[in-house]
């Protein structure tokens, strides 16, 4: 394929041509294989206006198009430039078919020629990629991109990300190139051009193995690193007592170190709970440096006592931060060695004998085909095994499913795969590890489920200790929804081939196997129970119905509890009655099928690894099946004690959306039975944990509160608040109670727009309802007063809150509006959050199912359920909603609070109270907004 190539990219007025959008910018790069050889750019007169979001996104405006050629008159030329290349394009489809589009329009003819998609081959060649963005692949890889969404700039730096590409392509082994070949024949660009090139040159030449590599059963893959540890008996581990000690220590290898008189209070609250076996709970206000604080010390008593640490933490983040960043320093500053690993559930790691089996099926589904390939090169790079490294589409879920980690139910020595299993070379490395770091849910698993993954460990630190409680109800719910019931039974069949039932029925007979239920019975009652989910959840959804609230009749999402009157009324029995017959289906079938297991399992030395692998993935798939049995029984049949029910879903689209779930009400007892009475020692952190000085409801909510003596330290954050921040408070702002959400919107839309139009926007306004977000944002877009602003908004604006977070960075003026899940962990530093707004305080809803069962709970215990649990829960969020706006030294910026109550009632100065002091200033919107402009 000596031919070239060309790039190109296109800014438009819009995504659809059909309707009339135009072309506004265009740019096409020529290239060969090797460099860039010819650069063709033009402006183009669209004809009509460019909406002020995309001159906002690309900085073109009708000054600049007014002189430039319409599209007719650049189309021949364009057309000849193109002709006989490889089009190439970030995201071809949009790009072609728009030119396509414009070629037809003027009457000249369209390209005929291959094309290569660079999001589809990046998403291949770089599988770990945080995003397959433009702007953000150019970032990670340090390509040059100056004007992004310019096409000039972007045509550049895609051309130039293609040649990293390809230059990524020829480094992989042969054997997996060969593999990407035949997968990429059925992808949606013509990639397999550009693999059969490279595979015919490097055919030519005997292929040398980088060393830490090996092909092992045809696959490429990175050779295991033996895990030793350490013999340090030699090695002095005196902890830095002094600040002049830990100064001496931190000093050389801490860019622009400062000290910080609470990191080293913190370091000692560590190192003297786990000397004298104490428990410890620390709030570290923002600046502290807790990662390093308790970092430190676990590791010099870890390396000392030779005993491992274990680092809990609730999110991800947090724990790729403490390996990447934290972790790394440490082990540079340190003087001795230490050794760390990340320990996660088996489900996290590929299996690879089901993998290796799945390569040899002929399935084209896209999202598996495309798995296949960005497996197939991560396996060159991982030492892991670990899914989280790599970058799947939301649509790779089912394949996943079928090669994830399940553990062994043929005997483990029947793996070929044994002795490069990842899931115990995880287990391996972790039994001889001085800090073990994981996540909530893995410690709950560990400890409240006896489920031995550990090394034996009584020394603990736990962060992001507030979401504690929520991570042990939710590790202790049960949930049943009609997708995933659907999805468990679509795998299930006798008469389609890639079905299980069907694999299990041709296995039986191969072997002359006799069973007792015939495959005819089986597939009957798998459509018999099909049948009956889809009745149970129909019924469900009519019962959901008749129990709305009054004032949730209008809203589209429900979420109902199940308490015991209820369950008396609307016909439940007849839901009884289908439950039961659901669990008796599930309970014959499974029966079925391992009745087949067993027999097969007995001959399964005369099995091939294809078939082995059909009957590990059939033992897995058994035990999905079991659960689903006993979750429908514990929710619909026979109720658990001491816990709350409740029904969830969008009357949009029923029974689609609906799922029924139970969590316990208190996990008190479980956590300080199965969690603190385990140790010898607990450390719990967070910079939200006190209320108005106490740890009183924290400690309650997670029972630590019950004859364990608690070293207790609130720390206080570095930072100047008085400098750095102000507080307003509007005075003309009604209550919420007295008008409707309509009014209410309104106002709160006025206010919006005064408040952007001085900050520029850079703005995070934080709902606590979701219909109230979608008033405000919709009244703010009709109303025209904001036009230059990006909106981004979660649940109208798609994308995860961590690519909401990243769009409203990148644009100069932007609203980001968020509900629940944004009053905590989105940082967003420096400039780019200049003002925070908060609609209302943050109670969580008295309807609530949780929240009202929680209420009830102390209203049985004779307890004031606002001040027990309402109102810490509310001081909790909002000083979470708090901290997003300082996140550095160097942060400034405004918080507005709208909630009239937090001056007008008796609690609301609880939430002053419990924040840094700042200064506070009331008044009517114009007020100010004269003082935040001459504030900023």
């Amino acid at each position: 394929m000596n031919q070239q190539f060309v790039v190109v990219d296109i800014e438009t007025t819009g995504n659809s041509p059909k309707k009339g959008e135009r072309i506004i910018q265009l740019s096409a790069v020529k290239m060969d294989k090797e460099k860039i050889i010819d650069q063709y750019t033009t402006f183009v007169n669209p004809g009509i206006s460019i909406p002020p979001f995309i001159e906002e996104l690309t900085g073109i405006n009708k000054g600049m198009v007014k002189d430039a050629p319409s599209f007719d008159k650049i189309a021949p030329f364009l057309r000849d430039y193109i002709q006989g290349c490889i089009f190439v394009a970030h995201n071809v489809l949009f790009d072609l078919q728009f030119l396509q589009n414009e070629f037809e329009r003027v009457g000249v003819p369209q390209f005929d020629g291959n094309m290569i998609d660079t999001v589809e081959l990046a998403k291949i060649m770089l599988p770990t990629s945080d995003s397959f963005k433009l702007i953000e692949l150019a970032e990670s890889l340090s390509l040059s991109h100056d004007r992004p969404h310019q096409a000039d700039s972007d045509a550049l730096v895609t051309a130039e990300l293609l040649l990293y590409l390809m230059d990524k392509a020829k480094q992989l082994p042969l054997v997996t190139l060969e593999k990407l070949a035949d997968l990429a024949m059925h992808v949606k660009s013509d990639i397999d051009l550009l693999l059969d090139e490279i595979i015919e040159e490097k055919r030519k030449h005997i292929e040398d193995l980088p060393d830490d590599l090996e092909v092992f059963r045809g696959i490429a893959i990175k050779k295991k690193q033996t895990s030793v540890k350490t013999d340090n008996y030699r090695e002095r581990y005196e902890y830095p007592e002094t600040t002049e000690e830990k100064e001496r220590l931190l000093t050389p290898f801490i860019e622009y170190y400062e000290r910080r008189m609470g990191q080293f209070e913190m370091m000692d609250i560590v190192h003297t709970s786990f000397q004298e076996k104490k428990y410890a709970v620390i709030e570290a206000g923002t600046g502290i440096g807790k990662s390093i604080a308790y970092l430190l010390p676990s590791i010099y008593f870890a390396c000392k006592e030779r005993t491992p640490v274990v680092i809990s933490t609730y999110t991800v983040q947090l724990q790729e931060q403490l390996l990447k960043k934290e972790i790394k320093t440490l082990s540079n500053l340190l003087p001795f060695s230490f050794k760390t690993v990340l320990l996660k559930g088996r489900s996290h790691y590929v299996n690879m004998f089901k993998f290796e089996q799945s390569l040899r099926e002929r399935d084209w589904q896209y999202d598996s085909l495309l798995t296949k390939m960005q497996i197939l090169v991560w396996l060159t790079q991982t030492t892991t095994g670990d899914v989280d490294e790599l970058n799947l589409s939301s649509g790779s879920s089912v394949y996943w499913n079928r090669i994830k980690h399940d553990g062994w139910h043929l005997t483990k020595e029947k793996d070929p795969w044994i002795s490069r299993d990842f899931y115990l070379q995880a287990k391996k490395t972790a039994q001889d590890a001085d800090v073990i770091i994981t996540n909530h849910s893995m410690l709950l698993t560990e400890l409240v489920q006896d489920i031995k993954l550990f090394p034996d460990f009584s020394h603990l630190i736990i962060d992001e200790a507030h979401h504690l409680e929520q991570a042990a109800r939710q590790h202790l719910s049960i949930k049943v929804s009609y997708n995933q019931s659907k999805f468990l039974l679509s795998r299930l069949g006798i008469y389609e081939k890639k079905q299980l039932n069907y694999q299990l029925e041709k296995l039986t007979e191969a072997q002359n196997i006799t069973v007792k239920t015939h495959a005819f019975e089986l597939d009957f009652m798998v459509h018999e129970l099909d049948l009956a989910i889809d009745e149970l959840f129909m019924m469900i959804g009519q019962f959901m119905q008749h129990s709305h609230h009054k004032k949730e009749k209008s809203l589209p999402k429900f979420r109902i509890r199940l308490t015991k009157e209820n369950r008396n009324k609307y016909n439940w029995d007849k839901i009884k009655l289908g439950a039961e017959q659901i669990v008796a289906l599930l309970i014959d079938i499974r029966k079925g099928i391992q009745e087949r297991l067993d027999s097969l399992n007995q001959k399964s030395e005369q099995l091939n690894n294809k078939e082995k692998a059909v009957l590990e993935e059939i033992y897995g798939y058994s035990q999905e099946l079991k659960e689903l049995q006993l979750s429908i029984g514990a929710l619909v049949i026979q109720p658990l004690d001491h816990h709350v029910y409740w029904i969830e879903g969008d009357k949009r689209a029923l029974p689609n959306s609906i799922s029924i779930q139970a969590q316990p009400v208190s996990v008190q007892l479980e956590l300080n039975e199965k969690l603190f009475k385990k140790m010898n020692s607990v450390v719990l952190t967070s910079a939200t944990l006190t209320i108005d000085q106490s740890f009183h409801y924290f400690k309650e909510g997670i029972g630590l509160n019950t004859g364990l003596k608690v070293t207790e330290r609130s720390i206080p954050s570095p930072f100047p608040y008085q400098e750095l921040t102000k507080l307003y408070i509007p005075n003309d702002i009604p209550e919420i109670q007295q008008v409707s959400i309509q009014e209410y919107a309104e106002v709160i839309t006025n206010h919006l727009i005064g408040i952007a139009q001085v900050t520029k926007g850079r703005m995070l306004v934080l709902f606590t309802s979701y219909e109230l977000l979608r008033l405000v944002h919709d009244y703010i877009k009709s109303c025209g007063l904001l036009e230059e602003f990006i909106l981004i908004a979660q649940g109208i604006t798609s994308g995860s809150r961590t690519r909401l977070t990243k769009n409203f960075q990148r644009f100069e003026k932007a609203i980001l509006f968020g509900t629940n899940s944004f009053w905590e962990g989105v940082d967003i530093p420096g400039e780019d959050l200049s003002c925070l707004v908060m609609v209302r305080l943050p109670f969580s809803s008295p309807d609530d199912p949780i929240t009202e069962a929680i209420n009830e709970y102390y209203k049985q215990r004779g307890i004031n359920s606002f001040t027990a649990h309402s109102l810490p829960e509310a001081i909790i969020r909002f000083k979470q909603g708090f901290g997003r706006l300082i996140r550095r030294s160097t942060d400034r910026g405004v918080i507005i609070v709208f909630d009239r109550r937090i001056e007008t009632t008796n609690y609301g100065k609880a939430f002053i109270k419990s924040i840094p002091s700042v200064p506070i200033e009331h008044g009517n919107l114009s007020d100010i907004i004269d003082s935040i402009e001459k504030w900023l």
